[in-house]
């Protein structure tokens, strides 16, 4: 059975990968490669012993997206992870994150529509839920207004899929809406690339950790938290990866109890940013360098999952600890840095 992944040599997409391919789903990728490395594709084929095709496709392209999907009509599901995905570069530049990521969803959809009966998920996130009123945070939480626009194009993408299922009963579609992931496969052979400055907050640990940046920088710690730092749901991304093939399968199988769902997943567990920097001085044996910041436009104070409804329904649950999906983070760092 073959499955379009894209944005497949990103983070989660080639975890993901390696989940599928161990399956035995034959995987293809897109990615175009704008925040990836096309090196990711030798890291999954050392961890699976298996080939993987790869197309640099820039989805925003329709004509390529087309002829992409002329050639490979018999493609049974599609894994939707290629989207721009810093909160506080959405803030600065809008209008990127509303073009790529809202318009890549469009065309493939539009061409998975054209194959039939088709199965799609979507990489979504809880930053559709914005400042949740409570904690931990249901599927059937309100969706408040968006604190930036990258959150804005997950709930705008989420009602595009929705919307699309409604009017064309043959879209079978689940929305993930995932948590922090971090960690790197247990291989060490792929992991969180992030080109640039990390804006997310483990790869920022291991950097500093490692000696790439002099100090951490913790953003606010005056919110009304027992620490005063923000406060998120870690997953380890190998959980995550498994948990979009137990949503394939749902689909495939037919297991689904509407042709549209959203899961959240997560490990229900919060983690405040303090938190994290302690397990990692931990499992380290390191201290850490860092300062206290102005808060960042966009974050949210509190967020963290109730995880109930794929524990239940995908059969899936996390089962990673948090200091071990930092050693995972600290071994891929280390092994990047030679």
């Amino acid at each position: 059975m073959k499955i379009l992944v894209t944005g497949g040599l990103g983070f989660i997409g080639s975890h993901t990968v390696v989940e599928l391919l161990e399956k035995n789903y034959e995987v293809v990728i897109i990615d175009d490669l704008s925040n990836s490395d096309e090196k990711v594709l030798d890291g999954i084929k050392q961890i699976t012993a298996k080939e993987v095709q790869f197309e640099k496709i820039d989805l925003k392209d329709r004509k390529a997206v087309a002829d992409f999907f002329a050639q490979h009509s018999d493609i049974q599901g599609v894994i939707h992870f290629a989207a721009s995905k810093a909160v506080g570069e959405s803030v600065e530049n809008p209008l990127l994150y509303y073009e790529n990521n809202l318009s890549s969803l469009v065309y493939v959809l539009k061409e998975l529509l054209l194959l039939g009966k088709s199965n799609f998920i979507f990489s979504s996130s809880c930053t559709v839920y914005g400042e949740a009123d409570q904690v931990p945070i249901t599927e059937e939480a309100e969706i408040k207004p968006a604190l930036s626009p990258y959150g804005n194009t997950k709930q705008i993408g989420e009602e595009i899929i929705k919307d699309s299922c409604k009017a064309h009963p043959n879209l079978n579609a689940i929305s993930l809406r995932y948590f922090n992931p971090i960690g790197a496969h247990p291989s060490a052979l792929i992991g969180e690339l992030p080109l640039g400055v990390p804006q997310n907050l483990v790869p920022f640990i291991t950097q500093t950790a490692v000696g790439l940046r002099s100090e951490l920088s913790v953003f606010g710690d005056d919110y009304p938290t027992e620490d005063g730092t923000c406060i998120r749901d870690y997953i380890y991304v190998v959980d995550l990866a498994k948990a979009h093939v137990k949503a394939l399968e749902r689909l495939i199988n037919l297991k689904a109890s509407s042709n549209y769902e959203v899961f959240n997943l997560g490990t229900g567990k919060g983690s405040s940013v303090l938190d994290v920097i302690r397990s990692f001085e931990r499992i380290s044996e390191q201290k850490l360098p860092y300062r206290i910041a102005s808060r960042r436009e966009g974050d949210v104070v509190k967020a963290f999952a109730d995880t109930k409804k794929a524990n239940e329904e995908l059969q899936w649950s996390s089962e990673t600890s948090l200091d071990e999906a930092l050693l995972t983070a600290l071994q891929w760092e280390k092994k990047i840095k030679k």
